[in-house]
């Protein structure tokens, strides 16, 4: 095996699922390089030697998925600020043995709307258009509620079924976030200039999203962080009333890009052929 050849991988428990090796396999081969992307099963009671492992096998890195990217934290030499912030570690590269962590999912959320927003030639939509309604307070959300702050959303709507999380999450934005209460979700859309789903609600085998947008904006974009379905009951019924629609698989793919820079050099480009091939899988 050639001294070049960079090995890479992805853990979590269970992981059979992954599509992360799919997209990084793809583009090793899209971009004519040596090397190979696997997903390792580590159960958490054995996180810790599950990671001594791979860097005792010369891994130049790795993704984390769940259940770890909390637990991996104390696993790393060095945390990144975005990490630290978002609270949760899903991208690690080991140099000299040493774990540095950071977090590319805000980075893929933005990215997503980004580049949709530039297929479809909106060009009169922006991050910093108006307020952002967030739904849900879990580990997605921090990233999402990271980009938003970043990007510039003068505004932040923050919505979830356990309050206390809500406002818990509300701290990290100071005076741009407010917290309004889960049963309100449907009133607060007046205005609104990004209405984005963090919660498993509406995934394939979860529970419906129940939500009213018949008080949207008419030029409001709507997106999903799930993407199985591609198309949830959110985003059809945003469809529906003509309304701007990102899918959640976008953000997969781009929250994807960071990493495989950092381990191979180059910054990867989201296709159609891609998303399409993911999507198939």
């Amino acid at each position: 095996m050639s001294k070049n050849f960079v090995k890479t991988a992805v853990i979590g428990h269970p992981i059979a699922h992954s599509k992360s090796p799919l997209i990084h396999n793809e583009w090793l081969r899209v971009y004519g390089l040596q090397g190979s992307y696997e997903a390792i099963d580590i159960e958490p009671e054995v996180l810790a030697d599950g990671v001594r492992a791979l860097v005792e096998r010369g891994l130049a890195g790795f993704n984390v998925t769940i259940p770890h990217k909390i637990a991996v934290m104390e696993l790393c030499d060095e945390v990144d600020k975005r990490a630290r912030e978002i609270g949760a570690v899903n991208t690690v590269t080991i140099r000299d043995g040493r774990l540095h962590g950071t977090n590319t999912d805000a980075f893929g959320f933005a990215q997503n709307i980004l580049s949709a927003c530039a297929n479809e030639s909106w060009n009169d939509w922006s991050f910093d258009g108006g307020a952002a309604v967030v739904l849900g307070a879990g580990g997605a959300a921090r990233a999402v509620i990271y980009a938003l702050l970043e990007q510039g959303a003068p505004s932040i709507i923050l919505l979830n079924r356990t309050r206390e999380k809500a406002e818990e999450l509300a701290q990290t934005g100071a005076d741009r976030i407010k917290v309004e209460s889960w049963q309100k979700r449907s009133d607060v859309l007046e205005g609104a200039n990004l209405i984005v789903n963090t919660t498993s609600l509406g995934m394939e085998g979860k529970p419906r999203l129940e939500i009213d947008l018949s008080k949207a904006s008419s030029d409001a974009l709507v997106t999903d962080v799930v993407y199985a379905p591609l198309y949830t009951e959110l985003l059809r019924q945003a469809e529906a009333r003509g309304l701007r629609c990102v899918s959640g698989i976008g953000m997969l793919l781009h929250q994807a890009r960071p990493g495989f820079e950092l381990w191979n050099g180059i910054m990867p480009e989201v296709t159609p052929e891609l998303e399409e091939k993911v999507l198939e899988s």
